[in-house]
């Protein structure tokens, strides 16, 4: 894996956490590590288990040169649509740094140009850069913590284990209780929802 992309002293790796999640919010980070960062154990976030992410996690806090994150929550997200809310947590982690920003590197293939500054989309960039994949780590992370969090106050969608995915369980909670605050309303949050929504649409066509 090589550490960044060009040569740049401040560039700008980006990532983000939870885009096909049906509750919680879209999480970003942007890294910049630094000419002595170095640790061999980085990689994408989702081939880490979850204890080797929350100590990878410490160490590129501890050893980044600069690093941040950036939160669009669940309203955010069916105000302005899950690929805008992405662009826009990373943009608000970006905002954070404390430093010049010369080059942007994101995974995947899409991005909304920051200010003025050159940006390079990478497909599946958090297992060729390090810098992608650090911020992938803090990503992941801080949004699993916070999941973890709001488990605490409605447990039976089991946040704690799905992280807000949608698992048969999460679905199968979300039929019996119904969508909470957390929740990403404009999501298709259960299978049969479109079939439902169109049932009750021809039904209240009919009778008025």
């Amino acid at each position: 894996m090589l550490k960044v992309l060009s040569n740049w002293e401040y560039e700008v790796g980006c990532d983000e956490a939870g885009r096909g999640c049906l509750s919680g919010p879209v999480v970003a980070a942007a890294v910049i590590l630094g000419n002595d960062f170095d640790n061999k154990m980085i990689n994408d976030s989702k081939k880490l288990t979850e204890k080797k992410r929350n100590s990878l996690r410490t160490f590129i806090e501890e050893n980044a040169r600069f690093w941040a994150v950036g939160i669009v929550w669940p309203n955010e997200i069916d105000e302005i649509n899950i690929l805008n809310a992405s662009f826009l947590a990373m943009h608000r982690a970006i905002d954070q740094l404390d430093c010049p920003k010369e080059m942007i590197v994101v995974d995947g293939n899409r991005f909304n140009p920051y200010k003025d500054v050159p940006h390079e989309c990478i497909v599946k960039g958090d297992s060729k850069y390090m810098n992608i994949a650090a911020a992938s780590i803090l990503a992941k992370t801080y949004r699993d913590e916070y999941m973890e969090k709001i488990h605490e106050e409605y447990p039976m969608y089991d946040w704690k284990k799905n992280k807000g995915y949608p698992t048969k369980d999460h679905r199968a909670a979300i039929k019996e209780f119904g969508a909470t605050k957390y929740h990403r309303m404009t999501f298709k949050l259960l299978p049969d929802q479109l079939a439902l929504d169109l049932y009750l649409y021809i039904l209240l066509y009919i009778t008025s």
